[in-house]
């Protein structure tokens, strides 16, 4: 084996190795080369459950979900759009177990519930569920075109009044501290000022 082809099974070893290490803490497969879970291969259910019962709290064991981490992981997974399904419909149902947390088996009679009564079919609701990838992967819900108007009509300084308005140029741009505060001219000019020579024949 000459140096070259030594060197190169080297780091094909150092990339496996990385994969391995990926595969041990819960990455999914594929995920160590690039790729995440789609609609073609989704998250088996329990896992992907594991994985949202556990975050945002490092002492969970991934038995038992909250109601926050369910919510998180139905808006990733756009089960909760804000019209058909809203938080509150979540809320009012999760509270039904009776129980902050609850297991795979109590979860799952929930989301049958909520199916049921939003009359949303439950098979859809678990395949959002098991392919919109683990979490964080996306968490924001697109924004509605009220939401997105009442930013634009927040932001635009043309609207802006009194001091808000001195802190922009003509053109939007911010003017920093200069439009914070009143910076002193140091160029010596000063409006109304008389020599004293000038002053004193005047009078």
């Amino acid at each position: 084996m000459s140096a070259e082809q030594a060197q190169e099974a080297a780091v094909e070893q150092v990339a496996q190795g990385v994969k391995d290490v990926k595969l041990e803490n819960g990455a999914a497969p594929g995920a160590a080369n690039g790729t995440t879970k789609s609609d073609d291969n989704p998250i088996p259910f329990k896992d992907i459950f594991k994985m949202f019962s556990k975050f945002g709290d490092p002492k969970s064991d991934g038995k038992q979900i909250t109601l926050s981490q369910s919510d998180k992981w139905m808006k990733q997974a756009k089960v909760i759009d804000g019209k058909k399904i809203t938080t509150t419909d979540t809320a009012i149902y999760f509270k039904k177990l009776k129980s902050v947390k609850v297991g795979i088996d109590d979860y799952q009679k929930f989301l049958e519930d909520l199916a049921k009564s939003k009359k949303v079919e439950l098979d859809e609701i678990k395949k959002k569920m098991t392919t919109c990838g683990q979490p964080g992967v996306s968490t924001h819900l697109p924004k509605s075109p009220a939401a997105a108007a009442a930013v634009d009509r927040l932001t635009d300084t043309s609207k802006y009044t009194g001091s808000h308005k001195q802190r922009f140029d003509d053109t939007g741009k911010g003017k920093g501290i200069a439009g914070r505060k009143d910076l002193v001219d140091g160029s010596g000019y000063v409006t109304g000022y008389q020599h004293k020579d000038t002053y004193n024949k005047s009078h």
